[in-house]
């Protein structure tokens, strides 16, 4: 009796401590911040969906290949912890308790067939540009009017297939600008779909060196532009992935991720690398936006829980740490920042130090105000968020509250 007392006194001590060890999993509301708590992933369906219109998704079935995802490993962060953890569709993610008062509405009814529509763009008349994944022989980028109206379709003969489409940006001109990540190319599409630049070469992975008139883009993810038209190229998924360092192209060896800057007429004026982990540096440009106060860089350096500022000319200011991935960052009409957190559902208002100070989003998912991936956004004149999600078939509007 003595050995079993013992026993369950030693088994009761083990699990209380283990308790008192384990990490919460939720907290209270601090300040500034709402509250938080973990919630679980889900299944990425990897765009094989159908929306009808009033949102709803229905999951094709589909075999999984080589859209299954394999996590980086964040390495120089000190939020992370996903450093020798599983792969992140597995995780729990943090969740903002939403304080702010938004719905959740989907005016947006896209041509039918599989394919995630990772951004969205609005020019200053209220249109709505979409970008979305699609098989070769349908299109990609759509326009529609200010009552969701779809006016303008812009087919593969005029920018032909994109392998890949990733972010995207609408200039003061009302001009579309998309990135191409495995076709290596921006393009700069005009207010009446006519392709009016390229840059990069198409199926060419490589590198910018202005000295020797070689302007290959590698892996371009996303676009900025700065208050004065400068433009900014975000390049790289991971640094040397993939990895090209190790092929004969003499035109692709820097095998890091990068920002190049260009004027607004397209000419040349510099760009920086991540180059490694650590202060000052980035594994990734996933997010790109400009402040508009400022002009400083902030670039969300995703898989490393960090957004890293940078000047115009690209030095290094500082380093914002975050509890979510920093998938897309950006600006509102009154400069404050936001970002998408992509698989982990949600978009977060900030302040500039990065405090998260409300949220928008019920996790990943496909139901109601719900992403797969949380991806690239844009404002309208009233202060609805369009947000693209790279996994499903849909476009969800954050509905601000009115006043």
């Amino acid at each position: 009796m003595r050995h079993l007392a013992c026993a369950t006194l030693l088994a009761l001590g083990t699990a209380a401590a283990a308790a008192a060890t384990m990490p919460p999993r939720e907290g209270p509301a601090e300040n500034g911040s709402p509250a938080w708590f973990l919630q679980p992933s889900s299944t990425d369906p990897a765009g094989h969906t159908a929306v009808n219109d009033e949102g709803r998704i229905t999951v094709h079935p589909h075999v999984t290949g080589d859209e299954t995802f394999t996590s980086f490993r964040c390495t120089g962060s000190t939020v992370c912890q996903n450093r020798f953890g599983p792969n992140r569709l597995t995780l729990d993610r943090v969740q903002w308790r939403q304080t702010m008062g938004y719905d959740f509405a989907y005016p947006i009814h896209l041509p039918p067939g599989d394919g995630g529509p990772p951004s969205v763009g609005i020019d200053s008349k209220g249109n709505i540009w979409v970008y979305q994944r699609k098989a070769p022989g349908h299109p990609q980028l759509f326009k529609f009017d200010r009552n969701y109206k779809l006016v303008l379709t812009v087919g593969e003969d005029v920018i032909g297939h994109q392998d890949k489409p990733h972010g995207m940006a609408v200039d003061g001109e009302g001009n579309a600008w998309i990135c191409d990540i495995n076709g290596a190319t921006v393009q700069k599409i005009g207010p009446d779909g006519k392709l009016l630049q390229t840059f990069g070469v198409k199926g060419h992975r490589g590198d910018w060196d202005e000295a020797k008139g070689q302007r290959y883009l590698w892996q371009p993810i996303a676009i900025a532009f700065a208050p004065n038209g400068d433009i900014y190229i975000g390049q790289g998924h991971g640094n040397e992935s993939p990895r090209d360092v190790d092929s004969d192209d003499p035109t692709n060896v820097m095998g890091a991720a990068r920002v190049l800057h260009l004027d607004r007429s397209g000419n040349f004026i510099g760009q920086w690398f991540g180059d490694e982990t650590g202060q000052g540096k980035f594994d990734q440009v996933h997010g790109l936006a400009v402040d508009p106060k400022t002009g400083d860089v902030w670039i969300g350096d995703r898989e490393q829980y960090r957004i890293q500022v940078y000047n115009a000319e690209g030095k290094f200011l500082r380093t914002i740490l975050t509890r979510n991935l920093s998938s897309t960052v950006g600006f509102d009409a009154n400069g404050n920042p936001w970002m998408a957190t992509g698989q982990d559902g949600q978009v977060l208002k900030l302040d500039r130090s990065g405090k998260v100070i409300g949220a928008v989003g019920n996790g990943m998912g496909i139901g109601p105000g719900q992403f797969i991936e949380a991806a690239y956004f844009a404002f309208d004149a009233s202060g609805n968020i369009f947000v693209g999600d790279t996994s499903t078939g849909r476009v969800t509007e954050l509905v601000a509250p009115r006043k």
